[in-house]
């Protein structure tokens, strides 16, 4: 089955949401790689989601905000936290697109124990420090034990009124694919039209990609964006 359209609009609502939460402070850095080089990387019955015959490998430094469970109250200390996600893309047999996370550095760590035990996500628990500056903003992320670490620095622009394909490539992804407890499944997300704006960037020092399994990445981004946010729901998984 072919690839479902990009649309900034979700294609699926989840209905009940079985978690929701919001994402707040998000700045997506992305590179191109090799479709053949990721392809080794992802769960079973997915392939690299591509435009134009490529891939990307996207690290996003963002706050994860009150996280709850189904339509029950949101936790306001633990269900908060910084985090960095290395992440790739996908597609399945049955056309949905979605995102495969190859590391999530969270700053709290009862958020990485449930990540990993109940979903199977690759959580580490790291430490995480966010200045803001005016229209600058930066992330800084080290493993706790010694590890690799991050930092990116980028200044805020103007909004992006009309996403290109590719932006919308990059952050219109309304689920996730996980291999969890034997099989591959898709778990769906709802949420608004990101509200995006271009960054410049002015630092990065990053070892995460390079330790999610790409060390040949490098170089200049071909994209990088910022975003104040949106709220989240999500939906109940599906089996691939």
């Amino acid at each position: 089955m072919p690839a479902e359209p990009i649309t900034r609009e979700t294609p699926r609502p989840v209905g009940r949401p079985t978690q929701t939460q919001t994402w707040r402070d998000l700045t997506f850095v992305h590179w191109p790689v090799d479709p053949a080089l990721v392809a080794p990387l992802l769960p079973a019955g997915t392939s690299p989601d591509q435009l134009d015959g490529t891939t990307y490998v996207g690290l996003v430094p963002f706050q994860m905000y009150r996280v709850g469970l189904s339509t029950g109250p949101a936790t306001p200390y633990v269900g908060t936290f910084w985090e960095t996600n290395v992440r790739l893309y996908s597609v399945d047999a049955h056309g949905r697109r979605g995102v495969v996370f190859r590391s999530l550095d969270a700053s709290r760590l009862l958020p990485v124990v449930v990540g990993r035990r109940g979903f199977s996500l690759p959580y580490i628990w790291s430490s995480m420090r966010v200045r803001r500056d005016d229209d600058h903003i930066a992330y800084d992320c080290w493993r706790r034990g010694g590890g690799p670490t991050s930092h990116v620095n980028v200044r805020i622009g103007a909004p992006v009124e009309n996403p290109n394909l590719l932006e919308e490539f990059l952050t219109a992804r309304w689920g996730l694919h996980v291999f969890n407890r034997g099989r591959t499944r898709y778990i769906p997300n709802e949420h608004p039209p990101w509200p995006l704006r271009r960054a410049e960037l002015f630092e990065l020092d990053d070892q995460l990609v390079a330790a999610a399994g790409l060390p040949s990445v490098g170089g200049d981004p071909v994209s990088v964006l910022y975003s104040p946010g949106v709220p989240v729901r999500f939906g109940p998984s599906i089996s691939t």
